[in-house]
């Protein structure tokens, strides 16, 4: 079986699945990384370039979270 076959599964509801985990690992991943990057000085226009987004769009999504975490 090649990498494909094995990619295009022909069961709707596994491919879909599949692909609601693999959105929840990204947004996780992306929240620990802008957590991470907010902690060691980065300026949301440094995050925004390297995810390659606009500076309003990643700070609306992470500011909440990254400034409560800041007061912990």
């Amino acid at each position: 079986m090649t990498e494909e076959t094995n990619l295009a599964d022909t069961d709707p509801a596994r491919g879909l699945a599949a692909v609601r985990a693999l959105r929840t690992l990204a947004d996780r991943l992306e929240d620990i990384h802008v957590d991470s990057a907010r902690r060691a000085g980065w300026s949301w226009q440094q995050i925004a370039e390297v995810l390659e987004i606009s500076r309003q769009a990643v700070h609306q999504k992470h500011s909440r979270r990254t400034d409560e975490s800041a007061t912990d």
